[in-house]
Protein backbone atom coordinates (compact mmCIF):
# COMPACT_ATOMS: atom_id res chain seq x y z
CA UNK A 1 0.00 0.00 0.00
CA UNK A 2 1.21 3.51 -0.76
CA UNK A 3 0.51 6.69 1.18
CA UNK A 4 -0.74 8.94 -1.61
CA UNK A 5 -1.58 12.00 0.46
CA UNK A 6 -0.73 12.62 4.08
CA UNK A 7 -2.45 15.99 4.46
CA UNK A 8 -5.95 14.80 5.52
CA UNK A 9 -4.40 12.72 8.28
CA UNK A 10 -2.59 15.76 9.65
CA UNK A 11 -5.82 17.71 9.88
CA UNK A 12 -7.78 14.82 11.34
CA UNK A 13 -5.23 13.99 13.99
CA UNK A 14 -4.10 17.50 14.84
CA UNK A 15 -0.64 17.10 13.45
CA UNK A 16 0.74 14.90 16.20
CA UNK A 17 -1.18 11.67 16.80
CA UNK A 18 -0.43 8.43 15.03
CA UNK A 19 -2.16 7.63 11.79
CA UNK A 20 -4.83 4.96 11.93
CA UNK A 21 -3.38 1.47 11.72
CA UNK A 22 -4.71 1.12 8.18
CA UNK A 23 -2.47 4.01 7.07
CA UNK A 24 0.71 1.99 6.83
CA UNK A 25 2.96 1.58 3.85
CA UNK A 26 5.94 -0.30 2.51
CA UNK A 27 6.89 2.86 0.65
CA UNK A 28 6.33 6.54 1.42
CA UNK A 29 5.49 8.81 -1.49
CA UNK A 30 6.08 12.53 -1.85
CA UNK A 31 2.64 14.10 -1.30
CA UNK A 32 1.37 16.57 -3.87
CA UNK A 33 1.61 20.22 -2.93
CA UNK A 34 -1.74 21.75 -1.93
CA UNK A 35 -1.20 24.59 -4.46
CA UNK A 36 0.63 25.36 -7.70
CA UNK A 37 4.37 26.07 -7.72
CA UNK A 38 3.84 29.78 -8.38
CA UNK A 39 0.97 30.25 -5.92
CA UNK A 40 3.08 31.68 -3.09
CA UNK A 41 4.90 34.25 -5.24
CA UNK A 42 6.13 36.90 -4.78
CA UNK A 43 6.57 36.00 -1.11
CA UNK A 44 8.13 32.61 -1.84
CA UNK A 45 9.28 32.35 -5.43
CA UNK A 46 8.51 29.47 -7.75
CA UNK A 47 12.27 28.84 -7.95
CA UNK A 48 12.55 28.46 -4.17
CA UNK A 49 9.51 26.21 -3.99
CA UNK A 50 10.71 24.06 -6.87
CA UNK A 51 14.12 23.62 -5.25
CA UNK A 52 12.77 23.10 -1.73
CA UNK A 53 9.98 20.69 -2.64
CA UNK A 54 11.42 18.71 -5.56
CA UNK A 55 14.99 18.53 -4.26
CA UNK A 56 15.01 18.69 -0.46
CA UNK A 57 11.65 17.13 0.35
CA UNK A 58 12.02 14.47 -2.35
CA UNK A 59 15.47 13.54 -1.06
CA UNK A 60 14.13 12.96 2.47
CA UNK A 61 11.40 10.71 1.05
CA UNK A 62 13.88 8.78 -1.11
CA UNK A 63 16.33 8.33 1.77
CA UNK A 64 13.55 7.19 4.06
CA UNK A 65 12.37 4.54 1.62
CA UNK A 66 15.90 3.19 1.33
CA UNK A 67 16.13 3.00 5.11
CA UNK A 68 12.72 1.36 5.47
CA UNK A 69 13.89 -1.44 3.20
CA UNK A 70 17.33 -1.75 4.80
CA UNK A 71 15.96 -1.78 8.36
CA UNK A 72 12.96 -3.96 7.48
CA UNK A 73 10.48 -1.37 8.75
CA UNK A 74 7.78 -1.93 6.15
CA UNK A 75 4.25 -1.54 7.45
CA UNK A 76 5.04 1.35 9.79
CA UNK A 77 3.26 4.70 9.47
CA UNK A 78 5.35 7.84 9.09
CA UNK A 79 4.59 8.84 12.68
CA UNK A 80 5.55 5.38 13.95
CA UNK A 81 8.85 5.64 12.10
CA UNK A 82 9.51 9.02 13.71
CA UNK A 83 8.86 7.73 17.21
CA UNK A 84 10.90 4.57 16.65
CA UNK A 85 13.83 6.63 15.40
CA UNK A 86 13.56 9.15 18.22
CA UNK A 87 13.88 6.40 20.82
CA UNK A 88 16.61 4.27 19.24
CA UNK A 89 20.10 5.69 18.62
CA UNK A 90 20.61 3.07 15.91
CA UNK A 91 17.69 4.55 13.97
CA UNK A 92 18.76 8.21 13.97
CA UNK A 93 18.91 8.30 10.14
CA UNK A 94 15.36 6.92 10.04
CA UNK A 95 14.24 9.63 12.47
CA UNK A 96 15.94 12.44 10.55
CA UNK A 97 14.44 11.51 7.20
CA UNK A 98 11.00 10.53 8.51
CA UNK A 99 10.73 13.68 10.60
CA UNK A 100 11.83 15.92 7.75
CA UNK A 101 9.33 14.23 5.44
CA UNK A 102 6.59 14.96 8.02
CA UNK A 103 7.80 18.48 8.82
CA UNK A 104 7.88 19.58 5.21
CA UNK A 105 4.40 18.21 4.48
CA UNK A 106 3.10 20.07 7.53
CA UNK A 107 4.90 23.25 6.44
CA UNK A 108 3.38 23.22 2.94
CA UNK A 109 -0.06 22.96 4.53
CA UNK A 110 0.76 25.77 6.96
CA UNK A 111 0.73 28.16 3.97
CA UNK A 112 -1.74 29.03 1.24
CA UNK A 113 -2.23 31.49 -1.59
CA UNK A 114 -3.58 34.79 -0.25
CA UNK A 115 -2.91 33.66 3.29
CA UNK A 116 -1.63 35.67 6.21
CA UNK A 117 -3.12 38.28 8.47
CA UNK A 118 -5.02 37.52 11.63
CA UNK A 119 -7.03 34.34 12.15
CA UNK A 120 -10.69 34.55 13.03
CA UNK A 121 -13.13 32.91 15.41
CA UNK A 122 -12.06 30.54 18.17
CA UNK A 123 -8.39 30.51 17.16
CA UNK A 124 -8.10 34.30 17.36
CA UNK A 125 -9.86 34.28 20.71
CA UNK A 126 -7.47 31.63 21.97
CA UNK A 127 -4.43 33.55 20.74
CA UNK A 128 -5.64 36.69 22.49
CA UNK A 129 -6.26 34.74 25.70
CA UNK A 130 -2.90 32.96 25.75
CA UNK A 131 -0.64 35.69 24.33
CA UNK A 132 -2.46 38.87 25.31
CA UNK A 133 -3.12 40.03 21.75
CA UNK A 134 -2.47 38.95 18.19
CA UNK A 135 0.32 41.52 17.92
CA UNK A 136 2.06 40.04 20.96
CA UNK A 137 1.76 36.58 19.44
CA UNK A 138 3.15 37.83 16.14
CA UNK A 139 6.11 39.55 17.81
CA UNK A 140 6.90 36.41 19.84
CA UNK A 141 6.63 34.11 16.81
CA UNK A 142 8.91 36.30 14.68
CA UNK A 143 11.40 36.64 17.53
CA UNK A 144 11.45 32.88 18.13
CA UNK A 145 11.93 32.09 14.45
CA UNK A 146 14.66 34.66 14.07
CA UNK A 147 16.60 33.35 17.07
CA UNK A 148 16.72 29.67 16.09
CA UNK A 149 20.43 28.91 15.96
CA UNK A 150 21.39 27.19 12.74
CA UNK A 151 18.65 25.14 11.10
CA UNK A 152 15.24 24.37 12.53
CA UNK A 153 11.56 25.17 12.86
CA UNK A 154 9.25 27.52 14.75
CA UNK A 155 5.86 26.09 15.74
CA UNK A 156 2.55 27.16 17.17
CA UNK A 157 1.48 24.25 19.37
CA UNK A 158 -1.29 23.34 21.77
CA UNK A 159 0.07 21.93 25.00
CA UNK A 160 -2.78 20.81 27.20
CA UNK A 161 -5.20 23.72 26.88
CA UNK A 162 -2.57 26.39 26.19
CA UNK A 163 -1.19 27.74 22.94
CA UNK A 164 2.59 28.07 22.95
CA UNK A 165 5.37 28.97 20.54
CA UNK A 166 8.25 26.51 20.49
CA UNK A 167 11.29 25.99 18.32
CA UNK A 168 13.07 22.80 17.34
CA UNK A 169 16.48 22.20 15.84
CA UNK A 170 17.26 20.28 12.66
CA UNK A 171 14.58 17.58 12.17
CA UNK A 172 13.03 17.63 15.64
CA UNK A 173 9.29 18.27 15.98
CA UNK A 174 6.59 18.54 18.68
CA UNK A 175 5.46 14.95 18.06
CA UNK A 176 8.50 13.62 19.96
CA UNK A 177 7.31 15.31 23.17
CA UNK A 178 3.62 14.57 22.69
CA UNK A 179 2.56 18.09 21.79
CA UNK A 180 -0.03 19.02 19.15
CA UNK A 181 1.35 21.10 16.27
CA UNK A 182 -1.02 23.68 14.76
CA UNK A 183 1.34 25.23 12.21
CA UNK A 184 5.04 25.60 11.46
CA UNK A 185 7.48 27.86 9.66
CA UNK A 186 10.63 26.29 8.22
CA UNK A 187 13.69 28.36 9.13
CA UNK A 188 16.32 26.20 7.47
CA UNK A 189 18.25 28.48 5.09
CA UNK A 190 17.11 26.63 1.98
CA UNK A 191 13.52 27.65 2.79
CA UNK A 192 14.20 31.34 2.25
CA UNK A 193 17.77 32.12 1.16
CA UNK A 194 17.14 32.51 -2.57
CA UNK A 195 14.43 35.09 -1.84
CA UNK A 196 15.63 36.75 1.39
CA UNK A 197 19.35 35.91 1.68
CA UNK A 198 20.30 36.37 5.35
CA UNK A 199 17.11 38.30 6.24
CA UNK A 200 15.40 35.51 8.14
CA UNK A 201 13.35 37.95 10.21
CA UNK A 202 11.82 39.41 7.05
CA UNK A 203 10.94 35.94 5.82
CA UNK A 204 9.19 34.98 9.09
CA UNK A 205 7.30 38.30 9.04
CA UNK A 206 6.17 37.62 5.48
CA UNK A 207 5.11 34.12 6.49
CA UNK A 208 2.67 35.59 9.02
CA UNK A 209 1.61 38.61 6.99
CA UNK A 210 1.01 36.94 3.63
CA UNK A 211 1.30 33.14 3.72
CA UNK A 212 0.10 31.46 6.92
CA UNK A 213 -2.91 29.18 6.52
CA UNK A 214 -4.99 29.89 9.61
CA UNK A 215 -7.72 27.50 8.45
CA UNK A 216 -5.24 24.64 8.71
CA UNK A 217 -4.17 25.74 12.20
CA UNK A 218 -7.79 26.11 13.33
CA UNK A 219 -8.69 22.64 12.04
CA UNK A 220 -5.73 21.17 13.94
CA UNK A 221 -6.79 22.95 17.12
CA UNK A 222 -10.31 21.49 16.88
CA UNK A 223 -9.24 17.93 16.09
Amino acid sequence: MFIKNLFPAFILFGGFALLAKAETASKIELPALPYEMDSLAPYISEKTLEFHYRKHHQTYVDNLNTLIEAKKLQGKSLEELILLGANDPKLIPVFNNAAQTWNHTFYWNSMKKNGGGQPTGALLDKIKKDFGSYEKFKDAFVDAGTKVFGSGWVWLILEGDTLKIVTTSNADLPLTSGKKALLTCDVWEHAYYLDYQNRRKSYVEVFLNHLVNWSFAAANMKS
